[in-house]
């Protein structure tokens, strides 16, 4: 595509497509984005951007205050906000992944509006040979039962990916991923690690508190001690920040092959019996 033609101002509301393109190298083209974006791309906040508080509580105006040429969110959006930024005339791409291949699409097409299709095969590239790394070295161990969950009031399992991260990192996900679920079944699920990643908790998920207060003392995971909080924006961000997040699964779920890595905490509030 002719260089005239692609988007000089973008507009991120969504930190996925943030971390994006700056992997692609074009950050440069974003001028304005959220403070999530920032807690996963620190560099944003140099220079002239508008940082808007959140994609949700951002309307038209602070959005279209930016000028931008192409706005890019997580769909469902804000079908009043949508529908007054395309009457502007500004282009708008919304993104709605469940899976690694769904993110892998989304790269590709946000590569390819700014014609950057070489470099999205480059870093698809990296990411599932760094999957496959991890796959490859736990291929021959025992899968633990893994409980990933991304809120906790009502409990919601983590994402698809999530479960696809777990699979690969040597564990079996339990529950439906994406689903709310309730503290019961999950106790007859009777996971042998658990992991919060609530959104936009970062890694302050309190978790002596939640294994107390839903009475999961003794769940295998609470009795041997592996219950984890990892960062929000390491699980929650379908990017290829995802590969920290996969390498803090890979520690909580086979901890006798991989290291301790950052972005992860284990509980600390009683000793494991």
């Amino acid at each position: 595509m002719p260089s005239e033609y692609l988007p000089r101002r973008i507009a991120c509301l969504q930190p996925s497509a943030t971390v994006i393109l700056d992997r692609l190298g074009e950050l440069d083209r974003v001028v304005a984005c959220t403070r999530y974006c920032a807690d996963v791309v620190p560099a944003v906040e140099q220079g002239s951007r508008i940082i808007l508080a959140d994609s949700w509580t951002a309307n038209s105006q602070e959005i279209m205050a930016a000028n931008p040429d192409l706005v890019i969110a997580a769909v469902p959006y804000q079908e009043k906000a949508i529908s007054e930024i395309l009457r502007s005339g500004t282009r708008f791409l919304g993104l709605a992944p469940h899976t690694l291949e769904d993110i892998y699409g989304d790269i590709t097409m946000i590569a390819g509006t700014v014609g950057a299709i070489d470099r999205a095969a480059e870093l698809i590239s990296a990411m599932n040979a760094r999957i496959e790394e991890v796959r490859n070295r736990v291929s021959t161990l025992p899968m633990p039962r893994v409980f990933c969950e991304e809120w906790g009031k009502p409990i919601i399992t983590s994402q698809k990916w999530v479960a696809e991260l777990v699979e690969a990192a040597g564990g079996k996900f339990v529950g439906a991923p994406g689903k709310e679920i309730s503290r019961e079944d999950v106790v007859r699920h009777d996971p042998e690690v658990f992991v919060a990643a609530w959104c936009g908790a970062g890694d302050r998920v309190p978790l002596e508190k939640i294994v107390r207060d839903r009475g999961w003392e003794q769940t295998a995971a609470a009795r041997r001690g592996r219950v984890f909080c990892i960062r929000d924006e390491f699980l929650n961000t379908p990017a290829p920040t995802l590969l920290q997040g996969l390498d803090c699964l890979a520690y909580a779920i086979h901890p006798e092959v991989f290291p301790v890595t950052a972005g992860i905490r284990e509980v600390q509030g009683y000793r494991p019996r």
